[in-house]
């Protein structure tokens, strides 16, 4: 709580000096960065603040689409913008810059105010003010407390988009980091906003048939190593294009990997999806993360990060070579992963 009260002071004084301010949803944003985005937006707007909010790389997903103020969000990526038009830039549950963007390298003009609020393990800090709180299961309970330092009044649709990141980055209050006080935040929460069952039905049942032929294909492929361990799912660049998969489609990969680590005894799961030639976007789940640090599989590749329950990384590899670096990075971290009954 040290360090969330004196950076917070940190922030809310950036804040008070700032006229014009943008927010930013990360590439294959979910609803911890478009709740967290989106609940500061509410906030600074009812602090009189000029406030540009744009959804980054990728759409938003069509089952974030009930979370309040998505209308607000520009459908602009951090190229499309002028950054010499704002004093800050408030960058929510990204690590690192490619979780800016990974259309290209970003240079921050020198005179923008950058401020980082997180909760990965891996986070770079890379702004000039940084909020970084690991231990918490989501970006949206670091602002609830940041909010609670400033006193202040959590409306419905602040306390809407909060709660959409809360319970979507716990799993639904049941990952390693959720805590009392998360379900203590999420009863006040869900107290001013009462219509939170809709919002959390509309994001787990906005479905398309295009995403189940995707987890169909996916769970279809799954090959295991390590004496059953490890259970890996795949698809190359040239099978995406055959299937004709959507974008929006290939933004939920994550899910197949939840999907793959509900099996007793896969231990880790990992999908790999090669979204251009030697480019493998790679998501890593674990049931046991007493046992399993993912986020040290994923800092080992030098492209990525996350938590121990779930993590990720881009190489720059074919698939093959992906595979392969993965098992070899897995095996290094736990050598007797195949000895274990």
């Amino acid at each position: 709580m040290f360090n969330l009260r004196l950076t917070g002071r940190k922030i809310w004084k950036q804040i008070d000096r700032s006229k014009k301010i943008l927010l930013h949803c990360h590439p294959g944003p979910d609803a911890d960065s478009v709740g967290s985005s989106l609940a500061f937006y509410h906030v600074l707007k009812n602090m009189g603040k000029d406030v540009t909010i744009i959804q980054g790389d990728n759409q938003i997903p069509k089952n974030l689409m009930t979370i309040p103020g998505t209308d607000k969000i520009l459908a602009q990526n951090i190229f499309q913008i002028d950054l010499n038009q704002y004093d800050l830039f408030i960058i929510n549950d990204s690590s690192s810059p490619k979780q800016i963007t990974r259309l290209g390298n970003i240079k921050l003009p020198k005179h923008l105010s950058t401020i980082v609020i997180d909760h990965h393990l891996s986070s770079e800090k890379f702004a000039k003010i940084n909020l970084v709180m690991a231990k918490y299961p989501s970006t949206c309970q670091v602002l609830f407390d940041l909010f609670q330092l400033k006193k202040i009044k959590i409306t419905p649709k602040i306390a809407g988009c909060l709660y959409a990141g809360l319970y979507t980055d716990t799993g639904g209050f049941k990952y390693i980091n959720t805590t009392y006080k998360t379900l203590l935040i999420a009863s006040q929460l869900t107290k001013i906003f009462p219509k939170f069952n809709q919002l959390i039905f509309d994001i787990e049942n906005t479905d398309e048939p295009d995403r189940l032929k995707f987890i169909s294909v996916m769970l279809g492929v799954i090959e295991n190593y390590y004496s059953n361990h490890v259970a890996m799912a795949s698809i190359s660049y040239d099978q995406i294009q055959t299937q004709k998969f959507s974008s929006q489609t290939l933004n939920n990969y994550s899910e197949v990997a939840n999907m793959i680590k509900s099996v007793v005894g896969w231990d880790i799961a990992l999908v790999l999806m090669e979204i251009q030639p030697n480019v493998v976007k790679i998501s890593l789940r674990t049931r046991d993360s007493k046992t399993y640090d993912l986020s040290k599989i994923a800092i080992a590749t030098k492209a990525g990060g996350g938590h121990r329950a779930a993590a990720g990384a881009t190489l720059n590899q074919s698939l093959d070579e992906a595979k392969k670096t993965m098992l070899t990075i897995i095996k290094k971290n736990y050598p007797k992963i195949d000895k274990i009954k």
